[in-house]
């Protein structure tokens, strides 16, 4: 095998390759990346917004799987980066480094069978999730309503992909719609399946250890090496993105629930194979038990809870018996099915009962589902991570917030990395190309009262009112809870009127509530956890970040409770380990909505006094971007009125999130693409017949310089091509949400022209052009 270029070489390549420029930082980050995999040392790498983080560790993860000819992972908590990386940055990547390496680099995007069509549920293998309503699948009729209409087009589009991809359905469909195609992974009767050689999970399972990157998410990853069940190909590099959330999804992960309807269903389904009467009458009991508590930890289990728990746990043995088929080719997906159901709520009430030393119990009321849910999950999953997934393989953590209070201690502590026995690791901050001390104050309002329980005070909402009216608007407030956030905004609207419009989450789809957000510099958006983390407004509609407490978690959270007083009993600062790295942590996430790009300025205000007076202020204000920090409110009105007075032309905002799941390579054509071959020279012509006149109208209202006009004037040479198939959501780099699809047929139902489209979708016309032809639709007068 020849010689491998080295890692200078390829990051040169991919930089230029991709239209980028050399960053210190990047290149940093990706020799440290290549000495982890080299050392086996695990790594925690800080990379902070628009360091190119990706790039950083795609690269070396490439190097390493040519040379070991085995693939390396990379896991991600959300589906938008998923979708960047193998929409984009994998894409970019392959072509620039084919040259060098003598062969395309490949990927893969795997996810877990709930995701794909089942074979055998199509062809009547499975009972219909609806018996009793025309939603069956073998029993649908295009008359049964919204369900119906989706499974019969479900139905339809099975005979089309060739992936079962869930993702590749665009438009998508309702999870009730979906739940009639597929199963779970206990629900599949796995190597008994009669089509299990059709399988599209085993199919993508099977290509996937044939490329070099495998792209998954961190259940999917967590849940692989826990249980051992070999859904990911054999690797020995893992880079986990977002690594902030990793511990937070293990743990939703491996939390069990056990609820009436959850026994209910249990009991209908297992109910033409097994007396079930035992198990109803258990449900009752629960539901008696769980009324006679209130909502928060249970330190143990009172007498009715155990007894009905006890109950339910013997009559779910009865039904396992009942149902275990005589011979293995008796297990057909009907009873597949009901062993499922009842095997997992047999195991749930086993942990229950055990109640082990590390699991904690507590009841939780959903008002409004009108449910209550008993749930047990672990306190801590350090060791188990530390032992599962540190201790096989190498792994790369990187984010924006890993460093905490100035150190990469607390958040290396909650994996499992640090104490006696931990593997070798290493921490390392390559900083982040923008000037943080120049771009952004911090401001700390030390005159207001500090935050108590009764809501927010009318200071505080004189101080947000001020500092609205002082940036012009361009505010994007983070608040500690819903109500907080709605009380908030009911307040601004009294006070500012229709001079500064005021947006709260839930009012609408967030995607819909950020683009009015950034397409309005006066506009305001309030909201609470999704903002703080899954918001990206890049230019002067953003240059305030209002946050209006120090964000600790509640003080009746069951686990944080449960983990602050195990670690208080051991002797240390359980207050600091769990709630002020809880916090620290938030912050951060927060205070960096506020610089996305090198051109950014603003201010982020903290309402919370005790940023300034707590003990605990220095490791708050140590775990923030470095921005400059002061607490004289004349001198943050005057930088807001300047800022205010000077800001650039607003941009639109870059979609969060996507349906996307682009195949490395091309999918064959479908006789319905092939239909679509004849209509390409017209497409075209449209296209250009769209780039002239939105050329012409930037022209004529003397736009130039940026956004759609300039594109428009220098187009780039080779534009990103649209597969001819529904299998993607991007469009030339823009990732389309089911809400943008939605918002597209809309307007072309109001007869919007095709720059009427772009201008409301804040996209190119191109991208909007390329979404119309992949959904069938076409604009008024194209």
């Amino acid at each position: 095998m020849p010689e491998l270029p080295s890692l200078d070489e390829l990051m040169s390549a991919a930089v230029s390759g991709v239209g980028g420029v050399p960053r210190p930082g990047q290149a940093k980050m990706a020799q440290a990346v290549e000495h982890a995999i080299e050392t086996g040392e695990h790594l925690l790498v800080q990379a902070g917004t628009g360091t190119g983080k990706s790039l950083a560790y795609l690269v070396p993860a490439i190097r390493h799987a040519f040379d070991v000819n085995k693939p390396a992972v990379v896991a991600t908590a959300t589906l938008a980066l998923q979708a960047q990386i193998v929409d984009r940055d994998m894409p970019r990547l392959a072509d620039a480094l084919e040259p060098l390496l003598g062969r395309r680099p490949t990927y893969a995007l795997v996810k877990g069978r709930r995701n794909y069509l089942c074979q055998h549920k199509l062809t009547g293998g499975y009972p219909d999730d609806d018996a009793d309503t025309l939603l069956g699948v073998g029993q649908v009729d295009a008359d049964a309503g919204r369900t119906g209409r989706e499974v019969v087009r479900l139905r339809e589009w099975a005979n089309e992909t060739d992936s079962g991809d869930r993702d590749e359905l665009v438009p998508g469909v309702s999870e009730k719609a979906w739940r009639q195609v597929s199963v779970s992974s206990h629900e599949c009767l796995g190597s008994k399946c009669p089509v299990v050689e059709e399988c599209f999970v085993e199919l993508a399972r099977a290509d996937a250890k044939e490329v070099d990157v495998v792209v998954t998410n961190h259940s999917f990853m967590a849940i692989d090496a826990f249980e051992g069940r070999q859904m990911l190909p054999e690797h020995d590099v893992v880079v986990v993105d977002e690594a902030h959330e990793l511990v937070d999804r293990v743990t939703a992960t491996i939390t069990d629930e056990l609820t009436t309807g959850t026994i209910s269903a249990a009991a209908k389904r297992c109910g033409r194979l097994a007396d079930t009467d035992d198990l109803k009458r258990s449900a009752d009991l629960l539901e008696d038990a769980l009324e006679q508590h209130q909502e928060g930890r249970l330190l143990g289990l009172s007498d009715p809870l155990e007894m009905a728990i006890r109950a339910i746990l013997d009559a779910a043995r009865s039904i396992a018996s009942e149902l275990k088929p005589k011979n293995p080719q008796d297990n057909d997906g009907v009873r597949q099915m009901a062993r499922a159901a009842i095997d997992d709520i047999f195991s749930t009430c086993e942990r229950i009962l055990e109640e082990r030393e590390l699991d904690v119990l507590w009841i939780s009321h959903n008002a409004r589902a009108n449910t209550t849910a008993l749930r047990v999950a672990p306190m801590s999953v350090a060791m188990l991570m530390r032992d599962k997934i540190f201790g096989e393989r190498t792994v790369v953590m990187t984010s924006a917030t890993l460093e905490l209070g100035g150190s990469f201690d607390a958040v290396a502590g909650t994996l499992g990395l640090r104490g006696a026995g931990g593997p070798a690791w290493n921490g390392l901050d390559v900083g982040s190309p923008f000037d943080y001390p120049k771009q952004g104050i911090a401001y700390v309002a030390q005159h207001l009262p500090a935050p108590g329980r009764d809501g927010m005070s009318e200071q505080a909402f004189d101080e947000i009112e001020t500092l609205i009216r002082a940036a012009g608007g361009r505010t994007l407030g983070l608040f500690s809870s819903m109500r907080a956030a709605q009380s908030a905004a009911e307040a601004m609207r009294e006070r500012l009127g229709d001079d500064f419009p005021v947006l709260c989450q839930g009012e609408d789809q967030m995607g819909t509530l950020v683009r009015r957000f950034a397409s309005d510099a006066k506009t305001c958006l309030f909201g609470t956890m999704t903002l703080w983390q899954g918001v990206d407004v890049p230019g002067s509609s953003l240059q305030l970040v209002v946050i209006d407490r120090i964000p600790f978690p509640r003080p009746d959270d069951p686990l944080a409770s449960a983990r602050s007083q195990a670690i208080a009993k051991m002797g240390g600062n359980g207050f600091m380990a769990v709630s002020g790295t809880h916090a620290a942590l938030r912050l951060a996430q927060g205070a960096g909505r506020l610089i996305r790009h090198a051109d950014d300025r603003g201010v982020v205000a903290f309402l919370d006094s005790r940023m300034m007076t707590a003990r605990y202020a220095g490791f708050l204000q140590r775990s923030l971007p470095p921005f400059w920090p002061t607490t004289d409110r004349a001198l943050i009105l005057k930088a807001l009125a300047r800022l205010d007075e000077n800001a650039p032309p607003i941009r639109a905002v870059a979609e969060a999130g996507t349906r996307s799941t682009k195949a490395p390579t091309k999918k064959p054509a479908t006789s319905q693409q092939a239909g679509q071959a004849g209509a390409d020279a017209a497409s075209e012509a449209r296209r250009e017949e769209a780039r002239s006149r939105a050329l012409a109208a930037a022209q004529a209202a003397g736009v130039s310089g940026m956004g759609t006009a300039s594109a428009l004037q220098a187009p780039p040479p080779k534009p990103a091509p649209v597969e001819e198939s529904a299998r993607t959501a991007v469009t030339d780099g823009h990732a389309w949400t089911a809400e943008a699809d939605e918002e597209l047929r809309e307007g072309i139902g109001m007869g919007l022209t095709l720059d009427e489209l772009a201008d409301h979708l804040e996209m190119s016309e191109d991208a909007v052009v390329a979404r119309c032809e992949q959904l069938g639709l076409r604009p008024q007068g194209s």
